[in-house]
């Protein structure tokens, strides 16, 4: 395969008991147990949780990651190693997976307990390192240990057992794996014995997950578990992250084994390239010197580089403004002049512009998306492009560029930067920021005084009040997938890399909340708030009950269109209004329900209740949900059609127009021709998202 080759739990907002008193260690166990057999599992669950919380904070600064992640790039362990207690002792498989991961520093685990991983978890049972989050499906348990990576840089673990529970993990595995993001999936398998005879609950997991994961191991001795443990953490946070899965037999879990971990991998196939061609950086700095309409794409390998600092220097330095993907934002902080924002399908009209017209585009940690570039061969069409990427395989895949550089993008736009310096460059055209600036002035993503439906909500609004309401220091933000998504990408303004997490590539419905729990347990001095929408939301909403139990206090503010809003919005506009399957009947009242799993919540549906119930929610010290009433008709502008370039954009704010919806190219929203005003969809009484404001009659 390409290159596409920790933890720290979170602390409550809500007070918890403090624990009895531990009862008489079990025999011959791993660490005295901190948790009483008598309490009860949600008990024993709530407390483990709670011992961690308040605990050291996950690195957070640019020089504990950099100092992590030369530790990850040297082959050493990111905790003990073999200087844990465990060295040299006898025991069990299961005691040697619970002992490999207290040597790589792991904390916080992720999981769901069954049959086949009964006796790991029973050596969990007695570990006083390890605090184990109980999921409430394994598809959770891998988007809080994604969310918890994403959000702390470290690698995160999940733990769940064979069949089912093995296959439940495969969405959120393609999800890291499209995003790049470090995971350990460990999961149980049936006995040795009886692998390949459909025995109860076996799954070939090691071969469905083949093409989502960085790399996978089947344990088939004990001789090599902590050489794989040592090997999969090293492979998962070098090079290109990735998830990496460890399936262990049963009957291994429970064989005798000496532990011995090693402090350090010789892995021959597996070299990523980190430094970068000498002769292409050079060559990449003559072109930026000679450029006169010079424009950075920073992705999301700039933030997993922890390379934000490079490029926000190399920008200045040459004035050059910056576009970000969906998972570069907060590459560069939103408060900083040159970032434009988000480009692509619903990127803003000045940020697709400035890509249309620059003679040079810099591409960072970035893999040019289809909803990026929109039409291939109008993207970028008088640019000359370096294009910079840890993995090989992504150079040249969708544009070739005039010069590809492999490597790290922190180490390689550093040496950018240095050989700009010696070279005393500057920029060579003052007039193309200014232009550039002058398109945003223009064409602004929203305007205070612009509503399509004045007296409901509109999601700009609310979400603009949420980011402006947020420390942009000391918050994270998470987003699920679909028209929320888009909005929160276009107004919720981050200044610090790992505060923004959302599904990219894979667009994975289900994810944001979940992930958002792992970033509160990752991030405990961190306000988190997970920004759904109502069909997202039901993907994993009994993950509510994970949070309520590990005293989470992980705050949801949910736009409520009652509708599948993307896809609802795409047929509106390309499929003459066939509204196929996308509009609610029967939503739950989204207040009663989290009522019901003990968290507080409330729903507002006009403009004037948007701040005090933003107050009220941010201030809360337990789990927390607002639902935010929108009409179904609303949709999320500016957009690029499918298939379109990206400057031909539909429903842009002019206000040099007074401030109204247009379209320049193409057909505009409401069926008009080019250049005409893009009018919203009238409301009428049969709008879904009425219902959800009335009160429910039986039958309805």
């Amino acid at each position: 395969m390409t290159d596409k080759m920790q933890n720290n739990p979170a602390a409550t907002d809500a007070a918890t008991a403090s624990a009895p008193a531990a009862a008489p260690a079990p025999a011959q166990p791993l660490a005295g147990s901190p948790r009483t057999p008598d309490m009860p599992d949600d008990i024993r669950q709530h407390q483990c949780a709670s011992a961690v919380f308040g605990k050291t904070a996950a690195p957070v600064t640019r020089e504990e990651r950099l100092a992590m992640k030369e530790r990850a790039m040297s082959g050493k362990p990111f905790g003990p190693g073999s200087a844990t207690d465990h060295e040299g002792e006898t025991m069990t498989g299961a005691q040697a997976v619970i002992a490999s991961l207290e040597a790589e520093g792991v904390d916080v685990l992720f999981g769901y307990p069954g049959g086949q991983a009964i006796k790991i978890y029973d050596a969990l049972y007695d570990s006083t390192k390890i605090h184990h989050i109980l999921a409430r499906h394994e598809q959770g348990a891998v988007h809080e240990a994604d969310g918890y990576a994403r959000a702390t840089g470290r690698v995160g673990v999940a733990l769940v057992t064979s069949g089912p529970g093995a296959t439940n993990t495969v969405t959120g595995i393609a999800t890291a794996y499209m995003d790049s993001v470090p995971l350990v999936v460990i999961t149980g398998q049936v006995t040795r014995g009886v692998i390949g005879t459909d025995a109860f609950q076996e799954a070939d997991i090691v071969g469905i997950t083949m093409p989502v994961v960085k790399h996978s191991f089947l344990l088939q001795s004990t001789d090599d578990l902590t050489r794989t443990f040592r090997e999969a953490f090293y492979i998962a946070s070098t090079g290109r992250p990735g998830p990496v899965l460890i399936d262990i037999p049963s009957d291994l879990a429970g064989a005798q084994m000496v532990f011995h971990y090693p402090d350090s991998v010789n892995i021959p196939s597996y070299r990523p390239t980190y430094r970068g061609n000498a002769k292409q950086v050079k060559q990449a700095v003559e072109l930026i010197r000679q450029a006169k309409r010079p424009l950075l794409m920073a992705g999301g390998g700039v933030v997993s580089s922890h390379a934000c600092d490079e490029v926000v220097e190399l920008a200045e330095k040459m004035q050059i403004p910056v576009v970000t993907t969906l998972l570069g934002k907060a590459a560069v902080p939103c408060s900083n002049a040159l970032n434009l924002g988000p480009v692509g399908m619903h990127g803003s009209k000045y940020a697709n512009m400035a890509v249309t017209e620059c003679d040079l585009l810099i591409a960072v940690g970035a893999r040019f998306s289809d909803r990026v570039t929109g039409k291939l061969s109008e993207f970028a069409p008088h640019a000359t492009v370096i294009h910079i990427d840890i993995d090989p395989a992504e150079i040249g895949k969708v544009r070739n560029p005039r010069v590809p550089i492999v490597g790290d993008a922190q180490v390689i736009v550093a040496a950018i930067n240095e050989r700009l310096d010696r070279a005393e460059a500057t920029p060579q055209d003052a007039d193309w920021v200014k232009t550039v600036f002058a398109w945003r002035e223009r064409w602004p993503f929203y305007t205070e005084d612009f509503a399509d439906y004045p007296d409901r909500i509109a999601p700009e609004q609310v979400l603009e009040a949420l980011s402006n309401k947020l420390d942009p220091h000391a918050s994270v933000v998470t987003t699920e997938v679909g028209q929320h998504q888009m909005w929160a990408h276009q107004h919720v303004h981050r200044e610090e890399s790992r505060t923004f997490l959302s599904s990219g590539g894979l667009g994975t419905m289900g994810f944001g909340f979940p992930a958002a729990i792992g970033a509160k347990i990752g991030r405990p001095d961190a306000q988190v708030v997970c920004i759904a929408g109502d069909g997202s939301l039901q993907m994993n909403i009994q993950e509510m009950a994970t949070a309520i139990g590990n005293g989470v206090a992980v705050k949801v503010l949910v736009i409520d269109n009652n509708a599948l809003g993307m896809v609802h919005q795409w047929q509106r506009l390309f499929y003459d209004e066939r509204y196929s399957c996308t509009e609610f009947t029967a939503n739950p009242d989204f207040v009663k329900l989290a009522e019901a799993y003990g968290w507080q919540a409330e729903r507002i549906t006009h403009p004037d209740e948007i701040d005090a119930a933003l107050d009220r929610m941010l201030a809360a010290t337990g789990p927390y949900l607002l639902d935010v009433v929108i009409p179904t008709a609303q949709t999320v502008y500016p957009m690029v059609a499918p298939g379109a370039a990206i400057d031909d954009i539909i429903g842009a704010i002019d206000v040099t127009l007074g401030g109204v919806r247009v379209t320049e190219k193409g057909m505009s929203p409401a069926g008009e021709m080019a250049g005409t005003v893009a009018e919203p969809l009238p409301l009428d009484e049969s709008d879904p998202s009425l219902r959800v404001a009335m009160p429910q009659k039986g039958g309805e």
